[in-house]
């Protein structure tokens, strides 16, 4: 393991940053204003990803295989960027890849690679369909939820739940459906996306406050919450604000404690209409594309994370300045084709000249 004042090469996957974001590029932000001294490096899956040409957040960025292929070939694709790369700390960013990284996990470590992961009890327990049936009541209150893998299941839980209801994605998007044939629209669009099974969820109405937070064995090192001023379609966040409420930051506490959390984690809770009871909605087993929002307001989460991971001793940090908003925009990359040929057929795309190393 290396000392504390050396610099560390640190690998961060989700490098998307389109309508709907990953979180990859708001973590390397968080990285690049970090304490922590540091060559970044992107893992990506698309070409086109625009994290892969953010020359001053990455050093160079590197393509690997598509989840659905397997641990065995992205240890095979990490092995090979960390000849080049020496690479110390992995922070994956996207729920679809997580288990492949759990699953390689004592081989990278082999290699003395080190992530921050849950185990995989931990993740199995918040999966979205079961959710409902792991977590504890007398933690947090849940909403009904069920999997469906065809219409005709999606048209029982209909009349189960009622409507309005939420369809998702096992992964990632969720959906209001008013009607029975709405709900059959979402169910078709997220299976083709992001395959069986689709979830429905009763509809709880309220106002919606996320936290997103790092730990280690269950104990909780920071938690920002945030409650949503804007939505995309896709129930995606685009205008949010820091708020402080000390009922879902207690049960924050008390839900990663039972999970015995590792790594990052953004949780989604509905404060309901008329009353202040409270429900989770979704755990989402990484840091969310929000997370820069969080470092803004005073807790660089992202830096404590590759702390952890490597051993080092962190206090928990608990104060974050309150009423910080962000406001999500786009914003066009001009790259030279030269590199997005040099990533198409070399698998890589170097930013040495231009980038720089955090001290």
């Amino acid at each position: 393991m290396r000392s504390g004042n050396q610099n560390l090469t640190v690998c961060v996957t989700g490098l998307n940053a389109a309508d709907s974001p990953a979180p990859g590029v708001a973590v390397l932000r968080s990285l690049c204003e970090s304490p922590l001294k540091l060559r970044n490096i992107g893992i990506a899956y698309g070409v086109l990803d625009a994290g892969n040409y953010m020359a001053d957040l990455v050093n160079a960025c590197y393509l690997a295989p598509y989840p659905n292929t397997g641990p065995q070939a992205l240890l095979t694709r990490i092995s090979e960027i960390h000849k080049q790369e020496k690479i110390d700390v992995i922070l994956p960013t996207l729920d679809s890849e997580l288990d492949n990284y759990i699953q390689i996990e004592s081989e990278l470590r082999y290699l003395g690679i080190r992530m921050l992961l849950p185990q995989k009890d931990s993740l199995a327990m918040r999966d979205k369909p079961t959710l409902s049936e792991k977590i504890p009541a007398d933690i947090v209150k849940t909403p009904q939820t069920l999997r469906v893998s065809d219409v005709a299941a999606l048209r029982e839980a209909c009349e189960n739940l009622g409507f309005p209801l939420l369809v998702k994605g096992q992964y990632y998007e969720a959906y209001a459906a008013h009607a029975p044939e709405e709900a059959v629209g979402w169910f078709y669009k997220l299976a083709s996306q992001w395959g069986i099974p689709v979830i429905a969820q009763k509809m709880i109405r309220g106002e919606e406050c996320n936290v997103a937070g790092i730990a280690k064995r269950g104990k909780l090192y920071g938690a920002v919450a945030m409650k949503k001023l804007f939505l995309t379609d896709k129930g995606k966040a685009w205008s949010g604000v820091t708020i402080r409420n000390e009922k879902i930051l207690d049960i924050t506490r008390r839900l990663i404690r039972f999970l015995n959390w590792d790594g990052g984690f953004e949780l989604e809770f509905i404060v309901e209409n008329g009353s202040d009871e409270i429900s989770l909605i979704e755990m989402n087993p990484r840091f969310p594309a929000w997370i820069y929002l969080a470092t803004a307001a005073g807790i660089n989460m992202p830096a404590m994370n590759i702390a952890l991971a490597m051993g080092r001793n962190i206090e928990p940090c608990s104060d974050y300045k309150v009423g910080m908003v962000f406001v999500r925009h786009s914003r066009d990359e001009i790259v030279p084709m030269q590199q997005i040929e040099s990533l198409s057929t070399a698998g890589q795309v170097s930013h040495r000249t231009a980038s720089r190393e955090v001290a």
